[in-house]
């Protein structure tokens, strides 16, 4: 993401901070929904109340004694209103003020009615209204608060003057109604500071909760687009937080919360269950992760999460490629080796060939005896180990660019297998190309995969004749899971132990008389080179496997074209 993609974003965020703080948030209708959705419930309980009481049928009756019909009609009339207003509140069907104006208008008349068929204002159901009306206050403006308490007072008026008129056994109460018009109006007038009290509340809840989101949205965007690559694993090596830096890393582009790591990253999810179990453990290991891309070494960085950093609970893992690095450390090794490799080919090269001729032309003198022969083979030998040793540091240090190709495997390694068992001058089955499919290809510099095949079959070679026979397999095909090609030499040899096998890829080291410690090394800087990984596997039932693990040939034209 570039700076101008960076700026908008934030602006966006910020900007839904700012529009929270408008006064128009707090005319947002969440609260007015809410209120009449819960008004509406109690209009339902109300309504079913009033009609079963009436079905009890007790005498006298709780409600409805005066006017049995009248109650009975007007509180299953009032029942399916509520009904049909639960319907128009979760669809929405018109806006909150007419619905709230007209809900209200019915509790009215509905209330007044209801108070009548029970016998006026003794029966005390005119104190619904103050709910209602109360209620109906905190979401509307105190004109319309006021109108509604306003047409209560006449219709409670109005009730007690029509009972008058038309009932002789029913004395009304004027002071009654006249106090329970004052309530109304007073919780009407009264409930109108507590609902922008309410209101502003809520905007501010609304304004935190906008705020909030912002914070997340930005640390979920700072993480995301860290440069460091980071993984939150739980209890159980589940994957819980990923950043983009990370699936990059990993080769893999969408990996949903709750991935578990053993499927992402086997390696490493043996590692940290190894290193939850053995306190004696860094918190950190280089491991190589082959991906459908490249083949890259990682470090991985352990941090416990939670109290005391307990291993066992949640993990933040830092992942590192190593690769960047180990390529600027190379570049400095090889610059190194340049100007050590001029000073050799000066300072030593000429005097050692000196000395190979002078052995040379002194064992060909007839007067020598056979401890003189002997001798003069004996610097032979080593001045053309320090020559080979001489070449091998020459040609790390002026190695050139890769020049890639698309080779078939099969053919190209039958080609190599000829000319290398007539070289080596090895018997008809003791090296072998078998399991190649025909449509196996790779991509990668002919003559460094030659040098790096030449080396893997030569060490075959000589370790699996220490064993009394040689039998060496070159084998290839594509990785389960991965699709990606694989050229791999196996050998019957004594197998290498671990110590040496962690070791066995560091220039220099050896673990024989003879050898110059460079042969792998230059092997696998040849391999990365080609975007291609050499690894050393264990083979079952004794002996050793070195797998060469190329590039998707496909992805890299791709990439190339871009």
């Amino acid at each position: 993401m570039n700076q101008a993609q960076t700026d908008g974003f934030l602006r966006r965020t910020f900007r839904g901070s700012r529009e929270a703080l408008i006064p128009k948030a707090i005319e947002e209708p969440e609260l007015g929904w809410r209120v009449l959705v819960t008004l509406n419930a109690f209009r339902l309980l109300i309504a079913t109340t009033m009609l079963l009481l009436f079905a009890v049928g007790t005498d006298p009756r709780f409600f409805g004694d005066a006017k049995p019909t009248l109650f009975a009609a007007t509180a299953a009339g009032y029942l399916v209103f509520a009904i049909l207003s639960a319907i128009s509140l979760r669809q929405k069907w018109v806006s909150r003020n007419v619905l709230a104006v007209t809900q209200l208008s019915v509790d009215i008349l509905a209330i007044a009615m209801l108070m009548h068929a029970s016998g006026g204002i003794e029966s005390g159901l005119g104190g619904l209204l103050i709910i209602f009306i109360g209620a109906g206050a905190l979401i509307m403006s105190i004109t319309m608060s006021a109108s509604l308490a306003a047409i209560a007072t006449f219709v409670i008026i109005g009730e007690q003057a029509y009972t008058q008129l038309s009932s002789v056994t029913i004395a009304p109460n004027y002071p009654a109604a006249g106090i329970l018009s004052g309530i109304i109006f007073a919780i009407a007038l009264a409930a109108q500071p507590l609902a922008r009290r309410i209101q502003a509340t809520e905007a501010m809840a609304r304004q935190f909760g906008v705020d909030l989101q912002n914070l997340s949205e930005l640390n979920q965007y700072i993480v995301q687009h860290l440069r460091e690559s980071i993984v939150v694993l739980d209890v159980g090596g589940d994957i819980r937080l990923i950043n983009s830096s990370a699936t990059r890393l990993l080769g893999r582009e969408n990996v949903a919360s709750g991935t578990p790591l053993e499927e992402v990253w086997p390696a490493l999810f043996e590692y940290i269950a190894e290193w939850r179990a053995d306190m004696s453990r860094t918190s950190h290991a280089e491991l190589t992760l082959i991906t459908e891309g490249d083949t890259v070494r990682i470090t991985a960085h352990l941090a416990p999460l939670g109290r005391a950093g307990h291993r066992n609970g949640p993990i933040l893992v830092f992942l590192e490629d190593v690769s960047h690095i180990n390529a600027r450390v190379q570049q400095s090794k090889l610059a190194s080796l340049g100007r050590l490799s001029a000073s050799i080919a000066h300072e030593i090269r000429n005097p050692v060939g000196a000395m190979s001729h002078a052995a040379q032309l002194l064992g060909e003198s007839p007067g020598l005896g056979e401890d003189d022969v002997r001798l003069t083979e004996i610097i032979r030998t080593h001045s053309s180990r320090v020559s080979h040793i001489i070449e091998n540091v020459l040609q790390l240090s002026r190695r050139e660019s890769s020049r890639p190709e698309r080779l078939v495997v099969r053919s190209w390694l039958e080609d190599f297998a000829g000319e290398f068992v007539r070289t080596v001058e090895l018997q008809e089955g003791e090296l072998t190309v078998k399991d190649v499919p025909e449509d196996l290809e790779v991509r990668m510099d002919p003559s460094h995969l030659r040098q790096v095949l030449w080396n893997l079959c030569d060490n075959a070679v000589k370790y699996a004749s220490e064993t009394g026979g040689i039998m060496v397999e070159v084998q290839g095909g594509r990785m389960s899971g991965q699709g990606r090609p694989y050229i791999e030499v196996l050998d019957c040899g004594l197998g290498v132990d671990t110590a040496t096998a962690e070791k066995m890829f560091e220039p220099f080291f050896t673990a024989r008389s003879g050898g110059t410690g460079l042969g792998l090394y230059i092997s696998r800087e040849l391999c990365e080179l080609n975007r291609a990984t050499l690894v050393y596997l264990d083979r079952p039932g004794g002996g050793s496997i070195f797998r060469i693990v190329f590039a998707d040939p496909d992805r890299w034209d791709r990439q190339d074209d871009e």
